[in-house]
């Protein structure tokens, strides 16, 4: 009944943006962007400011990708191991590749590898956060003010389904991203071998909806259940921003199968 309902009001809609129509996908989230082959064809509030739990990380790592080497090694600091939260129990002085810190804030949103990158990009995560709020005016990112580089829930701290795809377009710029979030499971382990952690991602779409490549999960109390979705399925491409979602999964089912639909029919 659901998709059916979905499919009945797609019918009824056409390309252009959600602000000039009736909403398609009424009780998807507070907030929502859906673009199909780069170009967004529906949308609900997509500038209003919410928190955004840990699709945070989605510039943390794009500011790690941008100023290190995968194989750059990074020695875990004191204050990535009192993280709360999604964590993998980090210890301090434990090294580790770049790359594979940057697979454990992904994949299974771990907390303490997320600081653990901060701090090693900047000395701490306050020169760190100031430096995600830089780059977010570089992007244009208007509606978007960081207070923590991990997405812990604080008083300015918001983004916008708008701006989180750019920031999603200028992570999809580094093709190394996709081979992390398209794994369902993947282990790493410490420079020495001493110590192996298996990561094991939090996106439910991933392995299970064809074509899911990523890209970023998040949930905190007042963030609610979000979601940055990319899939692709032959030349077609779906990006899906959900900010204070519901029922996340099958929402996001929904709405990749019908902007792929949307994408068949569409010259």
């Amino acid at each position: 009944m659901r998709k059916v309902l979905f499919i009945g009001l797609w019918l009824l809609a056409n390309a252009a943006l959600a602000a000039s129509r009736p909403d398609p996908f009424p009780e998807v989230a507070s907030a929502y962007l859906v673009e199909v082959n780069g170009k967004p064809v529906w949308a609900r509030h997509p500038d209003r400011r919410l928190p955004l739990a840990s699709l945070t990380k989605l510039m943390t790592v794009l500011l790690v990708l941008e100023q290190t080497q995968p194989d750059d090694v990074v020695t875990v600091a004191p204050s990535a191991t009192r993280e709360t939260g999604s964590r993998m129990g980090l210890r301090s002085g434990e090294r580790f590749r770049v790359r594979d810190l940057l697979a454990a804030a992904l994949i299974p949103s771990a907390n303490d590898a997320c600081h653990a990158l901060a701090d090693h990009v900047d000395g701490d995560e306050s020169r760190f956060v100031a430096r995600m709020n830089r780059r977010a005016s570089m992007l244009g990112m208007r509606n978007t003010h960081f207070m923590n580089a991990c997405g812990h829930d604080k008083p300015g701290h918001y983004s916008s389904a708008t701006d989180l795809s750019v920031l999603a377009h200028a992570l999809l710029g580094h093709p190394t991203l996709l081979d992390a979030t398209s794994q369902r499971k993947m282990q790493i382990a410490t420079l020495d071998g001493q110590r192996s952690y298996t990561l094991e991602n939090k996106n439910a779409l991933i392995g299970r909806y064809e074509g899911a490549l990523g890209l970023k999960t998040g949930f905190t109390p007042n963030a609610g259940k979000c979601l940055a979705a990319y899939a692709r399925r032959g030349d077609d491409t779906v990006l899906f921003i959900m900010l204070h979602g519901h029922d996340r999964w099958w929402d996001a089912v929904d709405v990749l199968d019908l902007a792929f639909d949307h994408a068949r029919h569409t010259p």
